[in-house]
């Protein structure tokens, strides 16, 4: 059920990434580099969240400025994000685990200051500006932040287990 109010967004927030930090600190390039069947990695996971983190950043950014938001991203439509999404993972090909990590930690960061700076009517009084749908500011904080955290932890602990 997603959060409806400012802590309980800041709370599964904390939660889930300490989950997901938890899994991810210990592990070395050697590990988090290895690429799953599909070409994917640990890596590649850590990398994607950190952006995603960042797309909804911009989307928020721009909605309020009042610039028009493209969704997920200019020139692509949500039914293209496998195509997308390979097309982040071939931007982020250079990228090495530490840089990732890091990502992930600066943009956790930046998602918690902006919840944390506005309060519940700007968070979940109305729609986000630009977003063309339904959803609040903070719905979609959430879909960038805890509900990615969680996913990206069920697929390290799949990809560590196969790789035990």
């Amino acid at each position: 059920m997603p959060a409806t109010d400012k802590a309980t967004l800041l709370d599964v927030t904390e939660a889930e990434f300490t989950k997901l930090n938890d899994l991810i600190a210990p592990l070395t390039p050697a590990i988090a580099m290895v690429q799953d069947e599909g070409g994917i990695s640990i890596k590649d996971i850590i990398g994607h969240r950190a952006h995603w983190i960042r797309l909804f950043q911009g989307w928020y950014s721009d909605g309020l400025a009042g610039k028009e938001v493209h969704f997920p991203a200019k020139g692509y439509k949500w039914n293209e994000l496998p195509r997308y999404n390979a097309d982040l993972r071939a931007r982020q090909s250079d990228l090495d685990w530490p840089t990732a990590c890091r990502d992930l930690h600066a943009a956790h960061a930046d998602l918690t200051n902006l919840v944390t700076s506005l309060d519940n009517a700007a968070l979940y009084g109305g729609l986000m500006k630009g977003a063309q749908n339904a959803w609040t500011i903070g719905r979609w904080a959430e879909a960038a932040g805890p509900s990615h955290y969680r996913s990206a932890s069920k697929y390290v602990r799949k990809r560590l287990k196969e790789l035990a």
